[in-house]
């Protein structure tokens, strides 16, 4: 029996972001992580501090995929406002969760709890809290949305906090091989490779791996067999057209299928 998919959406939310101050970390990590789970991160998108930005895209995407993370806006400053605009998204009164109260009073020693550190135990009435063994202060759960801090080292810790409360289905498995042929060269070939096997997803990223040129091809599908059947195909489209190719791990034939790792088809990652 076919799994149905489960699917995922980031919001990364930062002004700091979008003007290139701050680099963004966390999706590489989110795909990886998510795929060990069964989950297909499906899209992710980088928006501003802007209330109605962020209430708009919550709704959108919090309909159309089976969870959303957040990272970013939930500091003790002005400018953090992922909160207020997630209850507002849910319609929901933003209030001070005394469950995050009481955690960030014990973590800060008397009178060092001020009125902007309190901004960090707001959340939706009725969410619940996301632990934050780095730091305390909390992130939050309402419906199927995951609201995270945009700090890589805490939002990792927020997720595996969080992650027994997924329910993914069937991991999506990958196969990575390099050779030095040029798209231009491969593409027929590829296309008649891809429309025997519509089930695998099979993509195409040009390297520059010390002033020669190729081309990285990562084939994907959540069926090993029907992955291992289409790399064949490919290695023998690679012989065909007299090159060899190095898959990764190295070997001249197509190794067994692994879980997929969002960096394997970055361009240029070499």
């Amino acid at each position: 029996m076919v799994q149905e998919k489960v699917t995922a959406c980031l919001l990364i939310i930062g002004n700091e972001i979008l003007s290139g101050r701050t680099k963004d970390k966390n999706l590489a990590f989110l795909g990886e992580e998510l795929n060990h789970l069964g989950i297909r991160l499906m899209e992710a998108r980088v928006i501003p501090d802007v209330e109605d930005v962020i209430v708009a895209t919550v709704n959108d995407v919090r309909q159309r995929f089976d969870y959303v993370f957040t990272t970013g806006g939930i500091g003790p400053t002005h400018d953090d406002i992922t909160a207020d605009c997630v209850a507002k998204a849910f319609g929901l009164p933003l209030i001070v969760n005394q469950e995050a109260r009481a955690i960030l009073e014990a973590h800060y020693e008397k009178g060092q709890l001020n009125a902007a550190r309190l901004r960090m135990a707001r959340t939706p009435e009725g969410a619940q809290l996301i632990e934050n063994p780095v730091s305390q202060a909390p992130g939050f759960q309402v419906g199927n949305v995951f609201v995270m801090a945009g700090i890589p080292v805490i939002m990792q810790a927020m997720f595996q906090s969080l992650r027994h409360r997924l329910a993914g289905g069937e991991p999506l498995l990958s196969l990575t091989v390099s050779v030095d042929l040029g798209e231009g060269v491969l593409a027929a070939g590829l296309g008649a490779v891809q429309e025997r096997f519509p089930d695998v997803e099979l993509g195409s990223y040009p390297f520059n791996r010390n002033g020669t040129f190729g081309v990285r091809l990562v084939l994907r599908s959540t069926d090993a067999q029907r992955l291992k059947a289409a790399a064949q195909a490919v290695d023998e489209l690679i012989l065909e057209l007299g090159s060899r190719g190095d898959w990764d791990p190295a070997g001249q034939s197509p190794p067994e299928p692994r879980p997929t790792e969002p960096s394997s088809g970055v361009l240029g990652a070499d």
